[in-house]
Parts: structure tokens; C-alpha cells; sequence
């Protein structure tokens, strides 16, 4: 995470004119109000157009049920997965020096430069059933495009430089120096890792984590191309809300939509505490730094 640097009372006063300070206040405020605001207060309004009843029955449908679990479940082996090789990725490039360090580094950026889209079609093109390995996918029974893999195997490609792109910043600031005196004091990798490295980058971490999660929970694109739209088997949320957009049930749609902006929220909310709480913890160090 980008290093957080206090600044003091006097630092942040500015010079500008009031009413100037007004007028850029206010554009941001109808800019936001505009394109946020409105748009997240129009998915409830339309959701609970035909009342709480149809709002409810909208979201106890088998096939919405399915698309739920099957979001959870995405997110529930990806975000672990995402983890485990950010952490990895993340070490290797601040702790050890090798020859392709740049090129990993381009790799992990790689899902933010290519369109969820072609991610879906490169993994259809490797997975699929006239793909690299499909044919021997196909003579083993293993279904991996159109099927839950697939999705799971497209969220994680997408949602997989959070994490790592969180820790990357931290680890490098904090340098090698209290892993090398544990090292020296006796500790062995894996207790350096538990106790010196990751309480220090816990927060970092955990902000990844959270982006990482609404990234899987909202991703469509590459989804949408490994998923086949198979009803109550491989629609996620985001993909359930365009069948229900396209039958024109518009209230469902809204309703199932209502349920993500509410996920939305809730990770927003996470997002703050871990800004507010490492803002908290580096104030700290600098009244400890300045004793």
C-alpha cells in the first residue's frame, strides 16, 4: 500500500480563494452525486418498484440462489489462491535479486492491461474443446470452459495483481533487514515469516484482500465468455442480473443487482477501516519517532 504521509494543519491550508475552494468543492460533489450517487439510489428505487415482495421473491429463485453460491464459491477458492501467490510473488520480487525480476513484475500487471474479454477467450482457446490441451481435457472427462474451473480459473487471472500489487510497495519500503536479524538470531523461514514478516504488512494485506474480493464478486467480462450462460449451473450474479436484464424482468434484475451494491457497500466500509487503521498505526510511529 502507498506509503500514508501526515500532514500537519498549516501543510494542508491552501491559498485559493473561498469561493474557488466552494466551486471545486461543489463540482466534485455534483460529479459524484451524478455518476454515484443517482445511479446506486436508482437500482434500489427500481428494485423495490413492485414491492418488498417481488424485492424478496427476486432473490429466493433457485436460479438466483445458484448464482449467488456459485459467486461466493468463485470467491471463496480464488481470493485464497490470489493469497497465497501475491504473498509469493510479492517476496520474491523485494527479497531476493534474480535475472527476470522486470519481467515478472510486467506479468503480475499483465490482467490490468488485457480486456477481461480476451482473458476469457485466451482461456478458451487453451481450455476449450478445440483448444491446446481441450482434446485431452475431453478424452478425461475434465470440464474446465463452461464449467465452474473455468470461471474460477478466469477470476483468478483477473482479480490476481491486487494482492500483490498491495505488498509489492510495503515489503520493498520495509527492506530485509528484521528478517536477516531473525535469520541470525536463530529463527527459521517459515517463524520469520509468522512473526517479523507478516504482522508488518497485515494491513497491506488485508487491503488487497478487500480489493481483491469486490474485484471477484463484480467480474463479468471473462466470466461471461468461459461460463456458456448455462442456467442454475455457471450464471454468476453479475452475469444472472443480463439474463434477467434481457428477459425483461426488470424489477428482478434490480432486486439481484440491489444485492451487489449492498456487497459493494459493505466492502467500502471494510476499505475505510483498514485506510483509517494504518493512517492510526503510522501516526503512531511518527509521535514514537518524533519521542
Amino acid at each position: 500500500m502507498a506509503a500514508v504521509i501526515s500532514l500537519s494543519a498549516p501543510q494542508m491550508a491552501t491559498t485559493k480563494p473561498a469561493a474557488v475552494r466552494r466551486l471545486l468543492i461543489g463540482l466534485a460533489l455534483a460529479y459524484l452525486t451524478l455518476f454515484l450517487i443517482v445511479p446506486l439510489v436508482a437500482v434500489f428505487t427500481q428494485g423495490l418498484a413492485q414491492g418488498l415482495e417481488v424485492y424478496f421473491a427476486a432473490m429466493v429463485t433457485p436460479d438466483a440462489v445458484a448464482a449467488i453460491k456459485l459467486t461466493l464459491l468463485t470467491v471463496a477458492i480464488s481470493l485464497p489462491l490470489n493469497v497465497f501467490f501475491g504473498i509469493v510473488a510479492a517476496w520474491a520480487i523485494t527479497k531476493f535479486e534474480f535475472h527476470g525480476k522486470q519481467f515478472l513484475i510486467t506479468l503480475i500487471d499483465l490482467p490490468f492491461a488485457v480486456s477481461p474479454v480476451v482473458a476469457g477467450l485466451a482461456l478458451v482457446l487453451v481450455f476449450g474443446m478445440q483448444g491446446w490441451i481441450g482434446p485431452w481435457l475431453q478424452d478425461h472427462d475434465i470440464m474446465i470452459i463452461f464449467a465452474v474451473p473455468g470461471i474460477v480459473l478466469a477470476t483468478t487471472f483477473i482479480t490476481f495483481p491486487f494482492v500483490a500489487r498491495e505488498l509489492i510497495p510495503q515489503m520493498h519500503e520495509q527492506g530485509t533487514d528484521a528478517e536477516e536479524a531473525a535469520l541470525t538470531l536463530g529463527a527459521s523461514g517459515w517463524q520469520t515469516f509468522w512473526r517479523v514478516t507478516l504482522p508488518a504488512i497485515k494491513w497491506s494485506l488485508l487491503y488487497g484482500v478487500i480489493l481483491c474480493n469486490a474485484r471477484a464478486i463484480g467480474e463479468f467480462g471473462a466470466v461471461s465468455v468461459v461460463s456458456g450462460h448455462i442456467a442454475g449451473l455457471t450464471n454468476t450474479m453479475p452475469l444472472y442480473i443480463q439474463v434477467l436484464y434481457n428477459e425483461y424482468q426488470t424489477a428482478a434484475a434490480f432486486a439481484v443487482a440491489s444485492l451487489m451494491v449492498l456487497l459493494a457497500l459493505v466492502t467500502l466500509v471494510a476499505k475505510s477501516i483498514v485506510e483509517w487503521r494504518t493512517q492510526w498505526e503510522v501516526a503512531d510511529l511518527h509521535e514514537e519517532g518524533a519521542q
